[in-house]
């Protein structure tokens, strides 16, 4: 076993999540093809290997500490990317139904290829916008676990994300570590789309000083029909 994929099951390890060797090679894929599709197409600003461990890899990872995993069947990762958090949290927990959604059908193509190398099953990917796949007899609240680290403001995030979640399911926003006045705009988006602020879990990303959190909402009724808006709404006019 070569020293990168070592050091990624330790870091991982660190994170408080044991991964085998097999999981460790597909990460250490994913890394590869991260940098090599990198040159020619935008997928993220962080290229070095042991930056990509921290603070893509570990930190898609860390939900794990506040939602049990092994009790998640399926999720979906809107607006993903790269794949962050929806791949790694794949590759770690392997029994996962897991959809990745974004709106630019490069990083499909690349999403694709990493799960052709990879050798991951029980994954799909999405070509399109949130809005349009949230209707009815979709995908509409058939996941118990929506997670999104998209850059939207979270009223908008909500609208995107909770009408995909089913009842007593999470969504769950990565965000950085202020986030107390995003928190409170978005209260009563989160309470008209069905969701409650269950907690807002602060943390510094392991071996730094890397402020992040993780906004946690339950869904606790059915989202009305009328969420998400036509395309463009909830980021022109979010709810509030």
């Amino acid at each position: 076993m070569n020293e990168q994929i070592m050091y990624i099951r330790e870091k991982i390890a660190d994170a408080g999540l044991e991964i085998n060797g097999r999981q460790a090679e597909q990460f250490f894929q994913y890394y590869q093809l991260l940098v090599e599709w990198n040159q020619f197409m935008n997928l993220t600003g962080i290229t070095d290997f042991e930056e990509v461990v921290q603070k893509h890899f570990v930190d898609s990872l860390l939900i794990h500490l506040h939602i049990d995993m092994k009790n998640v069947d399926n999720l979906i990762d809107i607006g993903t990317g790269a794949g962050f958090p929806g791949l790694p949290l794949k590759i770690a927990f392997p029994h996962l139904q897991v959809t990745l959604l974004d709106s630019l059908n490069k990083r499909i193509n690349f999403l694709n290829q990493v799960i052709q190398d990879t050798g991951l099953e029980r994954i799909e990917t999405i070509h399109g916008r949130a809005e349009d796949f949230a209707k009815p007899g979709v995908k509409r609240e058939t996941y118990g676990l929506c997670v999104s680290r998209a850059v939207a403001n979270l009223a908008t995030l909500s609208e995107y994300c909770l009408p995909y979640v089913k009842t007593d399911g999470y969504f769950v926003s990565y965000k950085a570590g202020e986030v107390e006045e995003e928190l409170e705009h978005a209260q009563k988006a989160i309470s008209i789309l069905g969701g409650k602020l269950e907690a807002c879990k602060k943390f510094s990303l392991p071996g730094s000083d890397i402020g992040r959190s993780l906004v946690m909402i339950r869904k606790i009724k059915d989202t009305p029909k009328k969420y998400p808006r036509k395309s463009g709404l909830p980021s022109r006019s979010p709810l509030s």
